[in-house]
C-alpha cells in the first residue's frame, strides 16, 4: 500500500495532468490575496500556491483561503526549512514547493506525508531527486535554462520525473514549454497587467474548448 506521501502526490500528479498549470502568489498577509484567488477560481484554475511568509497569522489565514476555496488544490511555495515545512503541515496544504534539493527535508516532509516538490536544475540533481524516489520535481529557475532543457535531459538520463518548470514564465510560455516536454508549468509574477489575466484565461479557454 502507498504510504500518505505517495498518494498524495499520485493525486497531485492526476490534476496536474488534467490542468498541467500552477499559480503562485505572493504576500505577507495570505488573506491579502483574496481577490487574486477568487478571480483564478472564477477563471477555472485548479492548483495554486502561496508563498511560505514567516509572519503571525499565516497559518490560519492559509486556512480561512481553504475554507473559502474549496474547489482548488492549494499548497506552499518557497518552502527551504524546518518551520516553513509545519507551517504547511498545520494549515492542511496538500503540497509543498521548494526552490532547492534538501534530502533531509525531503525526508522530514515524507515523515509528515507531505508532498514536497524539489527544485532542482542540473543533471546530478535531476538524478538525486529520482534516485531519492521524488515522483515530481520543480525545474527552476526554467526561464533561464530554456524550453528545450528538460527534454535534452532524457536521453542521457533515461526515465525523468513529472516535471514542473517555474522561474520566469508566464502566461504566453505556457504552450511552448509544454510543447517542449515538461508536464506542467508554474507562472506567478507575470500576472501583474491585464494583458497576462486576458493570455492566462485565452490559454484556459483553448483548453476546454
Amino acid at each position: 500500500m502507498p504510504n500518505t506521501s505517495e498518494a498524495k502526490a499520485a493525486a497531485l500528479i492526476a490534476s496536474l495532468r488534467s490542468q498541467p498549470l500552477l499559480v503562485v502568489l505572493r504576500a505577507d498577509q495570505p488573506l491579502a490575496l483574496q481577490p487574486e484567488i477568487a478571480r483564478l477560481a472564477g477563471m477555472g484554475v485548479r492548483h495554486v500556491e502561496i508563498a511560505w511568509a514567516d509572519q503571525p497569522g499565516w497559518v490560519d489565514q492559509i486556512v480561512a483561503l481553504r475554507e473559502q476555496f474549496v474547489q482548488l488544490r492549494l499548497g506552499a511555495a518557497s518552502v527551504v526549512d524546518d518551520r516553513a515545512l509545519s507551517a504547511v503541515v498545520e494549515a492542511g496544504l496538500s503540497f509543498a514547493v521548494s526552490p532547492v534539493l534538501d534530502t533531509t527535508l525531503l525526508a522530514r516532509a515524507a515523515r509528515l506525508g507531505i508532498t514536497l516538490v524539489p527544485g532542482v536544475m542540473s543533471p546530478s540533481e535531476v538524478h538525486q531527486a529520482r534516485a531519492l524516489g521524488c515522483p515530481l520535481v520543480k525545474l527552476f529557475p526554467a526561464a533561464t535554462l530554456g524550453a528545450g532543457h528538460w527534454r535534452r535531459l532524457a536521453a542521457p538520463l533515461g526515465g525523468l520525473p513529472f516535471c514542473i518548470a517555474a522561474g520566469g514564465l508566464g502566461p504566453e510560455d505556457l504552450g511552448e514549454w509544454l510543447s517542449a516536454g515538461v508536464d506542467a508549468v508554474a507562472i506567478g509574477g507575470s500576472l501583474s497587467s491585464e494583458q497576462a489575466w486576458h493570455n492566462l484565461g485565452q490559454w484556459l479557454s483553448s483548453r476546454s474548448g
